[in-house]
């Protein structure tokens, strides 16, 4: 299985430039013969805490449904972010789609003090993907509990969907090198670049080996 980490520039608030942003990616990706395709934090919508209220959504949002049919046609699963409204409040969602599948949700549990004033603590429908795969979306990968539980399930991959600004890069990157390394696990990072609640995005999404190896990374820019 052939895993893609994407790395978008997205269109403040507007889902639907973004959605058709992604479909291109995911064409390129399916080329490449990806069978997993994982795009960054809240990345239909762009990381705008303060435009959450205004963009929240539900699975089932009739915008989402090109996602599915990809799936279906491609055989590929396909992450998506997304703010999602609950009965609690809004969280930060990734929505899976799986091919024939319902579509799955990975919620963000572990919030930066920052996010407490816009979203809650969500509950995740999956544990893993496929058994093996961990999520894990932007500041969990900085709380020991997040990576040690996935490496309790099971996870021998683990995957970071995030928005990680110039200032705060250096220090995922060291962190995601030391969960590979400590945990025996493939790391993933997928991250954004352009502007992101005001902040520049620093991109740089990359992969390391099981021994904390970087294999690879891309720029800061495309």
């Amino acid at each position: 299985m052939k895993i893609c980490v994407a790395q978008t520039n997205p269109v403040k608030g507007d889902i639907q430039k973004n959605i058709d942003n992604h479909k291109r990616l995911i064409d390129l990706a399916v080329s490449n013969g990806a069978g997993i395709i994982i795009f960054p934090e809240l990345s239909l919508t762009g990381y705008e805490p303060g435009l959450a209220k205004e963009l929240a959504t539900n699975t089932e949002d009739t915008r989402l449904d090109d996602f599915q049919q990809i799936s279906n046609n491609k055989q590929v699963t396909i992450g998506v972010g997304i703010p999602v409204q609950t009965g609690t409040g809004i969280c930060i969602t990734m929505v899976l789609f799986q091919p024939g599948k319902t579509r799955l949700t990975y919620s963000k549990k572990y919030l930066h003090t920052d996010e407490e004033s816009f979203f809650v603590s969500g509950q995740s429908s999956i544990d893993l993907i496929g058994n093996n795969i961990a999520l894990a979306i932007c500041y969990e990968l900085s709380v020991p509990e997040h990576a040690e539980n996935a490496f309790k399930n099971g996870a021998k991959i683990y995957i970071a969907s995030a928005v990680k600004s110039v200032k705060g890069i250096d220090k995922a990157i060291k962190r995601l090198a030391e969960i590979a390394s400590k945990y025996s696990m493939t790391v993933l990072l997928s991250n954004c670049v352009g502007q992101c609640d005001g902040e520049g995005c620093a991109g740089k999404s990359s992969i390391w080996n099981n021994n904390g190896l970087l294999l690879a990374q891309l720029n800061d820019t495309s």
